[in-house]
């Protein structure tokens, strides 16, 4: 599969720099992907659209203010991998050996990759922890451009039920979900569960390679509990339909599936580099809820492959010619808006 069938035009007017207020008041496109249906809703329909019959599975992840600068150099921390030492991506000149001055911390630079550098940071652990809690700023996506301050950012580009921190970016079809909409929808008997993955440099990096299978997916940490795997394999064999709130819910879901359509009890937690794009066979995600996504994306080739053949009987030839891309043109038309605090929709 080659990068330029994941190609369409977005005139920037549709990309959202600001967030739906009320959130439950974006608007829904609930996408057929054996028909190629469409029905326009919002988010607040859902209590009406969902049965007992569902089982709606989400991110809990969080996330935290990791972008810092020092001088010129713009840093966005992606994880500390043991005491006191991070990976980080960059912006401006950065080199093995250099120390970098973020005022009241510290940081040695001690190794340097394609897109990533290692930071060694001087001062002690608690002490850089607060520093990045009181001074990082929340990283917004290149592409939005808002008036919301530190503090409403750090609101705004969170889900409401985010828990566990280690994010840099966050799951944004959960965005959407408000704590009173999440009531109602298991007022109606609709079965929550959450996993954890925590959103990484991924999410920033574009497909470089033409050929998308020597693309190589950064590693993500994720987490989920046994008894949770326990409910959802029950609810499988109940017959039940597994909703995904997000690619990143599914990514999770679908790296520890089996082949038999089982969740594995082996592997709870670890790192997963999984990247699905057609003809890739969904082995646990019944219907996924998400956003309208970046072209020539990891996620866009995720949602590619979801209406698509194994999953469906159309062969994918191009994004713009299969029913996801005749779904995301029909949402241009209709004034939905794009990307992180943009609409979404579900398929199934």
């Amino acid at each position: 599969m080659n990068i330029n069938q994941l190609e369409y035009a977005l005139p920037e007017e549709c990309i959202a720099h600001s967030p739906t207020e009320p959130r439950d008041h974006a608007k829904l496109m609930l996408l057929n992907k054996d028909t190629g249906n469409i029905e326009h809703k919002h988010f607040f329909d859902l209590p009406k659209i969902l049965t007992s019959q569902d089982v709606l599975v989400f991110n809990n992840t969080k996330v935290f203010p990791a972008r810092l600068y020092a001088g010129k150099v713009e840093i966005l921390l992606l994880r500390e991998v043991n005491n006191n030492t991070w990976t980080a991506m960059h912006r401006g000149k950065v080199r093995v050996g250099d120390t970098l001055d973020f005022s009241e911390v510290h940081a040695n630079v001690v190794d340097k990759k394609e897109y990533e550098i290692t930071l060694q940071f001087i001062e002690p652990r608690k002490t850089v922890l607060s520093y990045i809690e009181e001074k990082g700023q929340i990283p917004l996506p290149p592409y939005i451009h808002t008036p919301l301050s530190e503090l409403e950012a750090r609101d705004k580009y969170q889900t409401v039920y985010a828990e566990k921190n280690g994010s840099v970016a966050s799951p944004t079809a959960g965005l959407h979900f408000t704590k009173e909409l999440i009531q109602s929808i298991k007022d109606i008997g609709v079965q929550i569960e959450y996993v954890t993955l925590h959103v990484g440099a991924g999410t920033f990096l574009p497909i470089k390679e033409q050929e998308l299978s020597k693309h190589t997916m950064h590693s993500e940490f994720y987490s989920i509990e046994k008894k949770t795997v326990d409910r959802l394999n029950q609810s499988k064999k109940n017959n039940k339909t597994i909703v995904a709130v997000g690619t990143t819910t599914t990514r999770v879901l679908e790296s520890i599936a089996n082949a038999d359509g089982t969740l594995s009890e082996k592997m709870l937690s670890g790192s997963t580099e999984i990247f699905i794009y057609p003809p890739y066979k969904f082995k646990f995600v019944d219907r996924l809820i998400t956003n309208f996504h970046l072209p020539h994306s990891t996620l866009l080739a995720l949602v590619s492959a979801f209406v698509c053949e194994p999953n469906t009987l159309q062969k994918f030839i191009n994004f713009q010619e299969c029913t996801i891309g005749k779904a995301y043109l029909e949402a241009q038309k209709n004034n939905y808006k794009f990307y992180s605090f943009g609409d979404g929709m579900m398929i199934g």
